[in-house]
C-alpha cells in the first residue's frame, strides 16, 4: 500500500497538460522473483519513475517498454524471463530462475476509471478489502472487455461486461478461491464459445494498523519505524504527555477515554506499552474485545502470566481462541537492546505473525521464500 500511495502523489502532482504516463503492474510471476505479482511503477515519459517491478535490473527496459506503451496509446504485456541463458533476454545472469510478466497500461487522463484512478478509489475507501480483476489478454471477438482495463470486484454484477454468465460464473468462483486464501493470482479462462481472457485477480489489502497504548519515550522510535513501513499509526495516550514530535507522525491521536471511537479490524495490531502494571491490565480486556488479529503485551513472560491469572481470578477468563491472538513476549528473539533495536524485533514480530510466518532464518527454509506457480 505504501508503494500505492507513493504513485497516487506522484500522479496527483503531474502536469498532466503536458505530461504522459503508464503504469506498469507485475500480474504474473513463475518461480523466483525480487518483487511479486501486485508491484507497481508509474513512468512519466519524461524519465521519471515512482515504485518498482524489480530490484532495479528490468526498470531501465520498462522506461523503454512504458514510452512505447505511451505512443502506441495500447496496454502491452511484455514477460521478463531470467531463468534462460538466453543473451537476447533482459535480465539474464541475474540469477533470479523466474519468469516475470508485466503489463505497461497508457494513463488516459480524461477517463475517470483509468488504472490509477481505480487505485486511488480503493485507497480512499479506507480499511477494506478490496478485490480487482485486471484484464492482461483477450482473444479476437470479444466486444466491452479491453486489454489492460481493470475491474473493481463489487459483487457478480462487477462482471457482467463479459456478457456470458457461464463464463462470468467461472470467474466468480476463482475470485471467491482468492479471497479466500487472501492471496492474488493469475488465471486464464475460456467461454463456450472458444473466447479466451486472462486475468490477474488481486486482493488489495489496507495497510497495517498499529496502535500504541502508551506515551513513553520508546514510542517515538516505534511510530518512525512503523510510518517507514507504510503502517497506520494510532496512539492511546493522554494529549498532554504525548511527544510533540510523535504527533507530526502518528495519523491518530485518541485519549484512553476515547479507545472505542478507533476504527480496528483484522489487520490491526494493538501494542500494550504504558510500562505501568494496572494499566496495561485494565486494557487488555478492551483490546480483546476488538477484531484486532494481534496483541502484543510488552514486557517480560512472568509480567503477562500474573496479569492473566489475575484477570481470571477476578471473572475475566482469556479464552483459547483470545490467547491466540495474545504475543507476550511480542517482538523477535533478535537481541534488542535500545529502544530502536526493539522497535525493529517489534515491527518483524508483527509483519511475520500478519504474513503467517514464524520470523526464523531464510537460510534454514528449504521451501522457497515465497509460494512458486
Amino acid at each position: 500500500m505504501k508503494e500505492i500511495k507513493a504513485i497516487l502523489k506522484a500522479y496527483d502532482e503531474m502536469d498532466k497538460t503536458t505530461q504522459q504516463a503508464a503504469l506498469a503492474t507485475v500480474v504474473r510471476v513463475e518461480g523466483s522473483s525480487y518483487r511479486r505479482t501486485g508491484a507497481r511503477m508509474l513512468v512519466m515519459d519524461n524519465g521519471t519513475w515512482i515504485g518498482g517491478i524489480s530490484g532495479g535490473c528490468l526498470e531501465g527496459d520498462a522506461l523503454k517498454r512504458a514510452r512505447l506503451a505511451i505512443n502506441s496509446s495500447r496496454p502491452t504485456l511484455i514477460t521478463y524471463d531470467t531463468s534462460e541463458d538466453d543473451p537476447h533476454q533482459i535480465g539474464v545472469g541475474l540469477g533470479c530462475n523466474g519468469i516475470i510478466d508485466v503489463l505497461f497500461c497508457p494513463l488516459d487522463f480524461d477517463d475517470p476509471q483509468n488504472q490509477v484512478e481505480i487505485l486511488k478509489s480503493c485507497v480512499q475507501e479506507s480499511r477494506y478489502t478490496h478485490t480487482l480483476i485486471t484484464i492482461t489478454g483477450l482473444s479476437e471477438g470479444w466486444q466491452l472487455p479491453k486489454s489492460g482495463q481493470i475491474i473493481k470486484y463489487k459483487g457478480s454484477g462487477s462482471l457482467n461486461i463479459f456478457g456470458d454468465r457461464t463464463f462470468e460464473a467461472e470467474i466468480e468462483k476463482q475470485i471467491q478461491h482468492q479471497v479466500f486464501e487472501k492471496k492474488s493470482a493469475p488465471h486464464s479462462f475460456e467461454s463456450q464459445d472458444g473466447l479466451k481472457a486472462d486475468l490477474f485477480i488481486e486482493i488489495l489489502a489496507p495497510e497495517i494498523h498499529v496502535v500504541l497504548m502508551g506515551h513513553q519515550y520508546d514510542v517515538y522510535p516505534m511510530s518512525r519505524l512503523f510510518k517507514e513501513l507504510g503502517w497506520r499509526i494510532s496512539i492511546v495516550a493522554e494529549l498532554i504527555k504525548v511527544n510533540s514530535l510523535i504527533k507530526g507522525i502518528a495519523d491518530e491521536i485518541r485519549t484512553p477515554a476515547e479507545f472505542s471511537k478507533l476504527r480496528i479490524d483484522e489487520h490491526t495490531a494493538i501494542i500494550l506499552m504504558s510500562h505501568d502494571y494496572k494499566t496495561d491490565k485494565k486494557n487488555l480486556p478492551k483490546t480483546l474485545s476488538t477484531n484486532a488479529a494481534y496483541i502484543g503485551m510488552l514486557g517480560p513472560r512472568v509480567r503477562s502470566e500474573r496479569i492473566w491469572t489475575e484477570l481470571e481470578q477476578e471473572g475475566r477468563v482469556i479464552t483459547g481462541d483470545e490467547m491466540a491472538r495474545i504475543y507476550a513476549p511480542l517482538g523477535l528473539d533478535i537481541g534488542a537492546v535500545n529502544p530502536e533495536e526493539i522497535a525493529l524485533s517489534l515491527a518483524a514480530g508483527i509483519r511475520a505473525a500478519f504474513s503467517g510466518r514464524d520470523g526464523s532464518f531464510l537460510r534454514n527454509r528449504r521451501s522457497p521464500i515465497h509460494p512458486r506457480n
